[in-house]
């Protein structure tokens, strides 16, 4: 899922106004790098030449306060950068912009997007600047490094935490229910319909927003693993297949399950992932299978509110197995078409933004989502419940990384397969084979042997 294709379309002007007060620890004002080394460097009394940097980021609501963040406390250190925001949409549109702007050569001086399998589809070594070698690579997480490589190669700095990708569920309607968290399926569904009894609606659906619709698939990867821990592998191969997994099937079967047996919310076709969220926070639906980046958002919209919201692994088979998908955050990018001044200034962004002062500054306007993979960066002491239910999957080592940072197969079409799975208007096992068959033209542009 990515995240998207996980990534989402919303608007945001009126909060990024109130970022602009949470900026970053005091710190005294200094010019970001100049041209390359061969122009002479100004008269120390001479104020630095002003330079204007581009960055595409998300329009979803938590990738722009995130962004908002970091430039606002970056161009207080720099007042001779400007930095102005583009936004793109989520999910498939957003991957096409990506693509064809970086193609014409016209993408803006930075960009966010995933990390793992989608950016192979970029050809990075052709098409991005290369980071491996820049210093600031070492406040990098290893592991974050894997997800944004080619060929050895290295292109990518972290934006924003690792997310939990799972169940975010309304705690209030579990205790005014008398429920527990479910650690098998067939628990879940049984709170499923006693929440369903009481007139709320058990799971939240938002199909408004295509990319919503993946996760009971892409979630559930911690639970293919454990039946199959060569799945990813194996699928990588061409060895392995969702239709003939019965595991991987699983997800797809969720899905129409919560469409035979009514627990979607009235709207669930058209909804979209904001009306999803403040229907949670709200108590009109229980469950929203979601990614954790949506925290923020709700800590925003719904301070008083976001306290009740907790977070549980998408359950499997067998409750001894229990444990989270995983996905590594998103990234941020510089393009091969900045140059000259432009490069060393957007590298010097980059740099802060895996900076203590960086993080120091997230923690103040952004509640995290999850763990930073930044050394030597810490969740903060008032950090949210939910994010601290992850914090205990990964610390208990009951978690695993979702199958698109394990292989670089993932297909264009899953959401709109999902919505089609969960409106009913396609059985699990056409779903399956449907996207059996949209991966194989990337895995074969890939040169993926066995495709």
């Amino acid at each position: 899922m990515t995240r998207k294709t996980l990534l989402i379309p919303f608007a945001l002007i009126l909060i990024s106004l109130a970022i602009v007060a949470c900026a970053a620890p005091a710190a005294a004002p200094t010019a970001a790098p100049a041209a390359p080394a061969d122009t002479q460097a100004p008269a120390a009394a001479e104020a630095p030449a002003p330079v204007k940097l581009t960055y595409m980021v998300g329009d979803v609501e938590t990738d722009q306060l995130i962004a908002h963040a970091l430039v606002d406390a970056y161009v207080k250190e720099h007042p001779n950068v400007t930095i102005e925001l583009e936004n793109r949409p989520g999910g498939s549109e957003g991957d096409n912009v990506i693509k064809t702007r970086l193609a014409t050569g016209d993408m803006t001086d930075l960009f966010s997007y995933n990390a793992g399998s989608l950016i192979q589809a970029l050809n990075p070594t052709s098409t991005l600047v290369d980071l491996t070698d820049e210093p600031f690579m070492a406040n990098v997480d290893d592991a974050f490094k894997q997800t944004v490589s080619q060929n050895g190669r290295v292109f990518g700095t972290p934006d924003q935490t690792a997310m939990g990708g799972g169940i975010l569920y309304n705690k209030k309607i579990y205790e005014d229910l008398g429920l527990s968290v479910p650690k098998t399926w067939e628990e879940f569904a049984a709170n499923n319909e006693k929440i369903k009894e009481a007139g709320i609606a058990p799971v939240i659906a938002t199909y408004g927003d295509t990319w919503t619709s993946q996760l009971f698939v892409l979630a559930d990867y911690y639970n293919v693993q454990a039946s199959d821990p060569t799945f990813a592998d194996d699928y990588t191969a061409n060895k392995a297949k969702y239709a003939t997994t019965p595991a991987a099937m699983a997800g797809f079967e969720h899905l129409r399950e919560g469409y035979d047996k009514g627990w979607y919310q009235q709207d669930f076709a058209t909804a979209k992932f904001d009306q999803g969220l403040e229907l949670l926070a709200n108590g009109g639906g229980a469950h929203y299978p979601m990614l954790s980046f949506a925290l923020p958002t709700i800590a925003t919209n719904w301070p008083d509110k976001v306290n009740d919201i907790g977070f549980f692994a998408q359950p499997g088979t067998d409750a001894a197995k229990n444990g989270a998908t995983i996905w590594m955050l998103l990234a941020n990018y510089i393009p091969q078409t900045t140059t000259g001044e432009k490069l060393a200034v957007a590298k010097d962004f980059l740099a802060f933004t895996v900076s203590p002062e960086a993080v120091a500054a997230l923690n103040a306007a952004v509640p995290p989502s999850g763990p930073y993979l930044i050394k030597g960066a810490a969740l903060p002491d008032d950090a949210l419940p939910a994010v601290l239910d992850i914090a205990a999957y990964i610390d208990s080592g009951n978690s695993a990384p979702a199958l698109e940072f394990l292989s670089p197969v993932k297909g264009p079409s899953l959401e709109q397969i999902t919505v089609a799975v969960g409106t009913g208007q396609m059985t699990p096992e056409e779903a399956a084979a449907a996207y059996d068959k949209d991966v194989e033209k990337q895995a074969q542009q890939l040169g993926l042997p066995g495709w």
